[in-house]
């Protein structure tokens, strides 16, 4: 344990450099501001300070010239002028370790919670590439997450990723608690990106509480930090993420949110000179998006998985909006959280109907895939005749399908809501408890027994 703390010492003071490379500022503008470097090497990503009178600006250098490099600035570029000094910082090491599970740190790995915290012996790349296709194991096993719903119909297998899209106010946050909370994982690692500042502390509190922080790391970047600390959050989780993944640990991972990582991602595209034609996001986004994902999933050899949840902001549930449509894209499943059904009081609020999980059918028995169709049947059979339905108009003995959709519907939404620890079987027993008293065909009954 000592030899541990002291190479973590050793790797905490190695990035320091016994002088300092300076520059001037030579343009200000408010994207960006420009710098000449007097005298060192400068790289895209190096950290800055700019001394403009008392004030002490942080910034990041995001494009490269001949003779002068950009910055982009922590905040607005006020004050500065003509001339101004600009101080390069030595270069930022970003190690996990073990002593950070429980723990609240800021993308550079900087304790939130005002207690010491040093980094690990091995740094990471904050930007590292996924591990090489051809030795990527299959997807693994299915994980027992304490939510009806996830272990039966819309199953959470090892290694997969999928993305959880939501608006505002129907839950998500609870959800995803839930899921750090039920979800079968040696670690659970969880980006707070772009979240209010009291948020936070609730998130940790009140929402996740101590039994979920006990094998959690949190990453957090609030929402009044650059946009390139917000950016950075998403990139620092994966990377603590695949450092207790590269150990053999099985690794749960919650993203939220992916939209403001795209924000975020934005800003500095901006700021660096790249157009936004995307419906107002820059060409990068798609490479952005696919770049943190794809790092996600099963390991090679003997590392472990990183099963990976992303939420995803949508705007009056839009799934066609561009972060929306990419994600879909590279993910392994969505699930969509309904504003109509979480107002009706119904928890977690997910529309089983739009949503899905390439797990399945792999991921099940042929006797569980067959319960799970015949539930989808009767709820979809349910959701096109409710309307009329709710309003009188239609008449029992007219439809045998909707007659067993309305005989189904009160306890499959009961069997929606349930949280508990009684496992995969149990839920499907209770699955099959919910669909078993519905008029069906004497085929489906063969199907079911």
């Amino acid at each position: 344990m000592q030899k541990n703390i002291f190479d973590q010492m050793r790797a905490a003071i190695a990035p320091l450099e016994p002088w300092q490379r300076v520059g001037f500022v030579t343009g200000v503008g408010q994207g960006a501001v420009q710098f000449q470097c007097v005298d060192g090497e400068i790289r895209l990503g190096d950290r800055a300070v700019i001394h403009a009178g008392s004030q002490r600006i942080n910034a990041e250098v995001i494009r490269l010239n001949i003779n002068v490099a950009d910055l982009i600035v922590s905040g607005a570029p006020e004050g500065i002028s003509i001339g101004d000094p600009v101080i390069m910082e030595p270069a930022k090491v970003f190690a996990p370790d073990a002593s950070w599970v429980g723990r609240v740190v800021d993308p550079d790995g900087v304790p939130l919670d005002m207690q010491p915290l040093l980094p690990g012996s091995q740094p990471r790349n904050l930007r590292a590439p996924p591990p090489p296709p051809h030795l990527r194991r299959a997807m693994g096993g299915r994980m027992e997450t304490g939510l009806a719903v996830f272990n039966t119909l819309l199953p959470l297998v090892r290694g997969q990723r999928i993305g959880l899209f939501a608006g505002s106010g129907v839950g998500k946050s609870t959800l995803l608690a839930d899921l750090a909370r039920g979800v079968a994982a040696d670690v659970i690692v969880i980006a707070l990106v772009g979240e209010r500042g009291r948020e936070v502390r609730h998130f940790v509190e009140e929402v996740l509480g101590p039994e979920g922080m006990k094998r959690a790391v949190i990453v957090a970047a609030t929402s009044d930090r650059a946009p390139q600390v917000r950016q950075r959050c998403a990139l620092s989780a994966m990377a603590v993420a695949e450092h207790f993944r590269d150990q053999g640990k099985q690794v749960l991972l919650l993203v939220d949110s992916i939209t403001r990582f795209c924000e975020a991602h934005r800003e500095v595209a901006i700021s660096s000179g790249e157009r936004s034609d995307l419906r107002g996001f820059p060409a990068s986004t798609s490479s952005a998006i696919a770049g943190l994902c794809e790092r996600a999933g099963p390991g090679a050899g003997d590392a472990g998985d990183i099963t990976a949840v992303f939420s995803v902001l949508v705007a009056g549930s839009d799934m066609e909006e561009p972060i929306a449509d990419m994600l879909r894209g590279v993910l392994d499943g969505h699930v969509v959280l309904d504003r109509e059904i979480a107002e009706r009081g119904r928890f977690p609020a997910i529309d089983v109907l739009r949503s899905v999980s390439r797990a399945l059918p792999a991921a099940a028995s042929t006797q569980e895939n067959n319960m799970i169709a015949q539930a989808r049947t009767l709820m979809g059979s349910y959701a096109r005749s409710e309307l009329m339905i709710q309003s009188g108009l239609y008449a029992a003995g007219s439809d045998p399908k909707i007659d067993a959709a309305i005989q189904c519907a009160p306890a499959l939404d009961e069997f929606l809501s349930m949280k508990d620890d009684r496992g995969v079987m149990a839920h499907f027993a209770k699955l099959r408890q919910a669909i078993v008293s519905a008029p069906m065909q004497p085929d489906e009954r063969l199907k079911m027994a």
